[in-house]
């Protein structure tokens, strides 16, 4: 996935997407390089890993797009995951994954999300629906998208400095 600066003058839907393309690029610049043991260090006060955040934004991605936009069933390995029994999963699970998987996942994920969206106006609405069952705008989800990966990013700058000292975009 290559990193590039979103456009100055785009349209609302360019503009959210490639937002949204640069916060996802950043993520994985941050694990770039790490081997599995890097990709698991943790902060003394936090349970953090970037591999955790590269597998739960994985999960993000095809929870709001594949199951709540287009009511679709999550693909695995979300399908199988026993989330009845540990709802931070996909952050415990990661240590488990080798670099190039996790990597592999978040890639497959961004890409499902591309193509789920293709060509729906930002104005439609949700299948599914929120506990008080309230449905989402495609322009709601994309801007929740960007608001959590770049979040997880800020995350992501902390966890791997303390790794090899890698600071900066």
């Amino acid at each position: 996935m290559m990193r590039s600066d979103p456009a100055t003058t785009a349209d609302e839907r360019t503009t959210l997407t490639q937002f949204l393309d640069y916060q996802r690029a950043t993520l994985l610049m941050k694990a770039a390089g790490l081997d599995r043991d890097q990709l698991n260090q943790r902060l003394p006060t936090s349970s953090l890993t970037l591999a955790g955040l590269l597998k739960h934004l994985s999960y993000v991605e095809d929870s709001w797009i594949q199951q709540v936009f287009l009511g679709r069933q999550l693909p695995e390995p979300w399908a199988s995951a026993p989330f009845d029994s540990d709802e931070d999963w996909e952050f415990h699970s990661a240590a488990h994954d080798g670099p190039d998987t996790l990597r592999e996942l978040y890639e497959s994920s961004c890409a499902r999300t591309r193509a789920g969206i293709e060509g729906a106006a930002l104005d439609a609405v949700s299948v599914g629906a929120s506990r008080s069952g309230s449905q989402f705008s495609l322009r709601w989800i994309l801007v929740h998208l960007i608001e959590e990966t770049a979040r997880h990013c800020g995350h992501a700058d902390l966890l791997r400095e303390a790794i090899d000292g890698v600071v900066g975009e």
